[in-house]
């Protein structure tokens, strides 16, 4: 049997609707994954509860790629873990904010830190926010930009990068496809193909700039910004959440820049001085290789932030070593995910999901189609759960087999199921990235969530167009088309919708509001 018809779609559209109910991500797969199993053993609860964790759970936690993933995570989330806790990243921030005097180089400043703090999308905001929230009061730049700053270079930085626990999950994602499929594809090779097919993310980081240095605002952000320049008041009235400055992040006096600058060298020189001799970048480097050099290099780069906390009486190696503990027991969440994933992607597997919905789709979905479908699905999941990795759990394990069997461009349908996913990490109110991001700002997470939405939906509009393209000519020269839409998309809103503001230099001006406070 080809597949198990109508009943092999329950799984996903069970987690599905679960994650969506609940918010929890968790809960979807493992009831979904459970469900899968019930049909496969015929409706009979007795054997399917310990066929569940027998033939499926202990396998998929066990098999040697997926168990080399779970401690690669350990490793990442323990060096998140010092860099974050030593206040080696806020010092950093803090190190250059005293040449910041204009609006433009406020808004720039935060996306370049938000470009160097790549390794944690939830560091990010709470790192840069508190940084620089006085430095943005000051130039009159309003607490909600500064609130999608923070979030436009959060999971849109860190989805582009392989080597973190983003591009480690996800590409734990795509080799289990390849594997089922005996595809001849790499984890590794196909996520650097798919990067210039990740239209959201790439259009979110290119918008900053183009914002920061035309001066143009549209909708409830130029309400805002005009509010924050002619009122001086960098919140909107009513906020309370906003009315005082919230740090996040106490550092220590000991504290100095290079505690991230310096770890961040050890990270990148042992994983290139690994990778190199074996041939990397121009050569496949094999799986197992590329791990332990990940591996290696965030280790090291963990050791020499504690040696620098020590040096500095920041911590005692002790309490440095703690910040490494709490940071790899902070993964747990992202690996029971993982796991879950993996096993929701071999039931369906077994019940020949992917089959069915091939079958379905032949002759009924265009095959071009499939890329802006997926983009579609992927961001209302998204939204409405506000998890992006629960919704490339999800899409990924039907995607890459709907996109082989049906002969729809791979790297594009990828590509789209990041971006959907994307979506509603960046914007959703639910998501943890979004409300982190109006913590650090130190904004209002409604006042947030409404500026920002008109801008992701700007973006996700020249997106639509790109994957729609992408389904009839696979070409990374797409996305200098997509680029370029976001520019004329910024320009013909803020013409209709907004203008120019003003960025002349204002260093004397304070908040009034918030100097009474």
């Amino acid at each position: 049997m080809d597949s198990y018809g109508i009943l092999s779609l329950l799984p996903p559209l069970l987690a599905v609707i679960i994650a969506i109910r609940t918010k929890n991500v968790i809960t979807a797969l493992f009831w979904s994954g459970l469900l899968g199993v019930f049909v496969l053993a015929g409706g009979n609860p007795i054997t399917a509860v310990p066929m569940y964790i027998k033939d499926y759970i202990f396998v998929q936690a066990a098999d040697g790629y997926n168990s080399s993933l779970l401690v690669m995570m350990i490793f990442i989330g323990g060096f998140v873990g010092v860099v974050t806790e030593s206040g080696g990243a806020s010092a950093f921030a803090n190190r250059v904010a005293h040449i910041i005097n204009t609006r433009c180089k406020a808004q720039l400043a935060v996306w370049f830190m938000g470009l160097l703090i790549f390794f944690s999308d939830s560091g990010n905001p709470l790192i840069i926010g508190p940084a620089f929230q006085p430095i943005t009061d000051r130039i009159k730049v309003s607490r909600e930009k500064l609130a999608w700053l923070l979030d436009a270079t959060a999971s849109p930085v860190c989805i582009l990068i392989p080597f973190i626990g983003w591009g480690i999950f996800i590409m734990g994602l795509m080799q289990k496809e390849f594997d089922a499929l005996h595809l001849g594809y790499t984890d590794f090779e196909t996520f650097v193909r798919v990067i210039p097919f990740q239209f959201y993310a790439i259009g979110t980081l290119f918008m900053i700039p183009i914002v920061a240095l035309t001066g143009r605002e549209f909708g409830a952000m130029f309400r805002a910004e005009k509010r924050a320049i002619e009122l001086n008041q960098p919140y909107a009235p009513g906020s309370q959440t906003a009315r005082t400055t919230i740090d996040t992040q106490d550092v220590h006096p000991g504290a100095t820049y290079n505690m991230m600058l310096l770890p961040l060298i050890v990270l990148f020189v042992t994983i290139f001085g690994l990778l190199i001799p074996q041939g990397f970048p121009l050569q496949p480097v094999k799986g197992a290789v590329l791990r332990s050099a990940l591996c290696t290099g965030y280790l090291l780069g963990a050791f020499v932030c504690m040696l620098l906390m020590v040096k500095n009486k920041v911590a005692t190696f002790k309490e440095s070593f703690g910040m490494y503990m709490n940071g790899a027991k902070s993964v747990t969440f992202i690996l029971m995910i993982l796991v879950l994933a993996w096993v929701l992607g071999s039931v369906c597997k077994a019940l020949g999901t992917a089959n069915f919905i091939v079958e379905l789709a032949r002759g009924n979905i265009p095959t071009f189609a499939v890329p802006l479908l997926l983009f579609f699905v992927g961001m209302c999941i998204s939204f409405a759960t506000g998890s992006s990795w629960g919704t490339f759990a999800i899409l990924i394990p039907l995607a890459i087999p709907m996109s082989v069997k049906l002969g729809a461009p791979l790297y594009a349908s990828i590509g789209a199921v990041l971006s959907g996913g994307l979506f509603g990490d960046h914007c959703s109110p639910i998501s943890d990235t979004t409300v982190l991001s109006a913590i650090g700002a130190a904004c209002d997470l409604i006042d947030h969530v409404k500026t920002q939405l008109p801008y992701a939906l700007m973006v996700c509009v020249v997106c639509s167009v790109g994957y729609l393209l992408a389904g009839i000519y696979e070409t990374p020269l797409l996305l200098f088309g997509v680029l370029a839409g976001v520019l004329v998309m910024i320009l013909g809103c803020s013409m209709i919708w907004g203008k120019r503001l003003s960025d002349e230099p204002d260093e004397a001006a304070a908040p009034a509001d918030v100097a009474e406070n």
